[in-house]
């Protein structure tokens, strides 16, 4: 099994209002890749709750089965629509952390 983190920060010309959208948007959108990308046991997106002492706005946390299920979803047709309508236009910043379990 293989965790796969990502921590992105909103891009800081949004609005509080537009990231709240934002927020929702990345969550039903990568949360509803569970039963469409091969390999995909878990998602979890965490937007609410932030507290002050955060430098990120959205937290995703997945399970995949494997490192090569994890290469199938980055270049899976559902997160990759996901990805270029619901994250990355409105990301500034992204990091990554993926490992063992």
């Amino acid at each position: 099994m293989v965790k796969h983190i990502i921590l992105w920060t909103l891009k800081s010309e949004l609005s509080d209002a537009e990231k709240e959208t934002i927020k929702v948007g990345i969550k039903e959108g990568l949360e509803g890749l569970i039963g469409k990308v091969p390999g995909l046991v878990d998602v979890k997106v965490h937007i609410a709750g932030r507290l002050c002492s955060s430098n990120a706005d959205v937290m995703l946390d997945c399970t995949l089965e494997s490192e090569e299920a994890l290469k199938a979803y980055a270049v899976h047709p559902a997160h990759v629509e996901v990805a270029n309508t619901k994250v990355r236009p409105f990301t500034a910043l992204r990091s990554c952390l993926d490992f063992e379990i």
